[in-house]
């Protein structure tokens, strides 16, 4: 998959779309934790765009976990993914509404094959009650079984 992922020319717009579709129908939704896309991965920065009315938070690594930050001011961290300067405020977890975690795989169960580090898994294990979890993927990145382990989190929507 990660092969497929460097050698498939994706266009975005598709997931764009999927999930301006799902905000629009989850308007009490105002804060999102998205990500900075890897090579391979969507990249959400139109929907971002379009709905300034969120207040959209990215990761930064900090160990072994991942704490979220205003994303005013994006710089070269941990593995080389653009994330927030050292000095930005943390965003606690409970007030973030919605996750939105990339993957190198989904299955239509929910089901997420991350890059088997474990950050998003320990990370939703602490969301507050009643956050959403969104997978959000191309749809070469749609397979039917992701073989889910017992500490896999489940997405509750996945959007390709």
């Amino acid at each position: 998959m990660r092969q497929l992922a460097r050698e498939t020319p994706a266009d975005s717009a598709a997931a764009c779309a999927a999930l301006d579709g799902w905000l629009l129908a989850h308007p009490t939704v105002r804060t999102v934790a998205t990500y900075s896309p890897l090579p391979g991965e969507v990249d959400l920065a139109d929907t971002i765009a379009r709905h300034s009315e969120i207040r959209w938070v990215y990761p930064r690594v900090s160990g072994d976990h991942l704490t979220f930050h205003p994303g005013d001011s994006l710089q070269p961290g941990a593995f080389g993914i653009l994330e927030p300067a050292a000095e930005s405020p943390e965003v606690p977890l409970l007030e973030i509404d919605a996750f939105l975690c990339p993957g190198l795989a989904f299955d239509h169960r929910g089901g997420r094959l991350g890059r088997g580090r474990g950050f998003y898994d320990r990370l939703l294990a602490q969301a507050r009650p009643g956050a959403q979890f969104l997978g959000i993927c191309h749809d070469f990145q749609l397979v039917a079984d992701t073989f889910s382990e017992s500490h896999d989190v489940r997405m509750h929507a996945v959007i390709a």
